[in-house]
């Protein structure tokens, strides 16, 4: 029998440094230990001392600022409740970029979208797996933007949101990277401004203008207007759904950008995870559903590198499955498994 645990739900509301003081309160205990981790890391695998690890960070810093002044807003909230530095707060956004320069990657996830004739309901169904270290800290919030829209926010290592928006569209996230990676706006600092946005297309245009090499990202909403966006350092792609299905892993599907394909080095089993959902997703052509979404993201096919994923100990770096979430726009619901899908039940959640 699976276990039954539910996320506990951070409430934010009021200006973004209301929200910043509200989700460092929520999540203190999480962002401490990310912080301590990820400087422990540097230090022992790296020798790279804490300065040098801020200052690295802070170099991305007056990009952020003139992007986001909002984020950093938030920042300073979270700054001011968990007795960090905002220096120290900007460097978890980082995380992503520093971990690429210090060649210690190892986040993966599977994702995929379907709408119209590819689910039972002609609802649009979309989720994941959200794979990285063991015992990396995930945090559940509930954010009230004033004026705008209210989220679902699963905060990974406070590194990388994955959001679900009441404006009827959810985001999905693989790591893919390409090897002359574009030091920009970080990723964890260029989502949250792309899922504040109105609509799809608003937050596609933003992602189009950002995402250069670091990430493939697919949209969906309520509408069954799905867009994924591939990119390397210099040049992006979107990538249409077939047959109203959009499937990723962490290796390029776009043709021109193959070349520049790192996933031989740091994703080899990505390969195979893609050609299991895509194999999972056409046996079940024209009748998914939420339920059979949960049966795709628990598969164990090329155990352990497979779309659920657990402890390798084999490999001296082993990402597991630390989350797992389906969303359904049309009815403003995100489903949620804590940990692996296969030992979890998923949990409803609601705007």
């Amino acid at each position: 029998m699976k276990k039954v645990k539910a996320f506990k739900v951070t409430e934010c509301r009021g200006t973004a440094y209301e929200i910043g003081r509200q989700w460092g309160n929520g999540c203190k205990e999480s962002i401490l230990n990310v912080s301590e981790n990820l400087f422990n890391v540097m230090s022992l695998m790296y020798q790279a001392p804490r300065e040098e690890v801020i200052a690295r960070a802070m170099t991305l810093f007056p990009l952020v600022q003139e992007f986001d002044p909002y984020l950093l807003e938030i920042m300073k909230g979270q700054a001011d409740t968990t007795g960090l530095s905002l220096e120290e707060i900007f460097t978890q956004k980082c995380m992503n970029e520093l971990m690429f320069q210090y060649n210690n990657l190892t986040g993966l996830c599977t994702s995929f979208a379907a709408t119209g004739k590819a689910t039972q309901d002609g609802k649009t169904i979309l989720g994941q797996n959200i794979d990285f270290f063991p015992e990396t800290p995930i945090d559940l919030l509930k954010v009230y933007h004033s004026g705008g829209p209210v989220q679902f926010i699963l905060s990974f290592a406070n590194a990388g949101e994955f959001t679900f928006s009441s404006a009827g569209f959810g985001i999905c996230a693989n790591a893919t990277i390409g090897k002359d990676y574009s030091y920009n706006i970080p990723v964890a600092c260029y989502l949250p401004k792309v899922m504040r946005q109105k609509n799809i297309c608003d937050a596609m245009d933003i992602l189009k203008q950002v995402a250069r090499g670091l990430g493939y990202y697919h949209l969906a909403n309520a509408n069954g207007q799905m867009y994924g966006i591939e990119s390397i350092h210099n040049d992006f792609e979107i990538i249409r759904p077939e047959k109203d299905l959009l499937l990723h892993s962490n290796h390029y599907i776009t043709e021109r950008f193959k070349k520049d394909d790192t996933a031989d080095m740091y994703q080899p089993d990505s390969y195979h995870r893609l050609e299991t959902i895509k194999d999972l997703a056409n046996r079940h052509y024209g009748h998914i559903t939420p339920e059979i979404a949960m049966e795709i993201l628990a598969d164990h096919n090329h155990h352990p590198d497979s779309i659920c994923r657990h402890i390798n100990q084999t490999s001296q770096v082993s990402s597991v499955t630390l989350a797992s979430f389906i969303m359904i726009p049309a009815e403003g619901a995100i489903y949620i498994a804590c940990s692996n899908p296969c030992e979890h039940e998923y949990v409803r959640y609601e705007f």
